[in-house]
Formats: structure tokens, C-alpha cells, sequence
């Protein structure tokens, strides 16, 4: 079993930072990526 009492605070700030980080980067990415597929559905309904 691992022994939480030697969580440093930096450790205790990095790694929900780099969490929170990546969650905001793939919202980004997958929200531009569902407004190209939208255009693309857009663009193929017209023809």
C-alpha cells in the first residue's frame, strides 16, 4: 500500500493541473473537430 502522507504540495498541484489542462485541450479539439463534421454534413446535404 502506498503512503500518502509523503505527497509533497507541489505534487498535490501538478498533477490536477496537468489533468485539468488535458481535459481543457481535448474539449478544444473535439469541439473544433464536431464544427468540421457539422460543415462537412452541411456542405453534403447542399449537393
Amino acid at each position: 500500500m502506498p503512503d500518502f502522507g509523503m505527497m509533497t504540495p507541489q505534487h498535490a498541484i501538478y498533477i490536477p493541473s496537468v489533468l485539468l489542462v488535458g481535459v481543457i485541450t481535448g474539449y478544444v479539439l473535439g469541439a473544433r473537430a464536431v464544427r468540421a463534421e457539422i460543415q462537412r454534413r452541411r456542405r453534403n446535404m447542399k449537393e
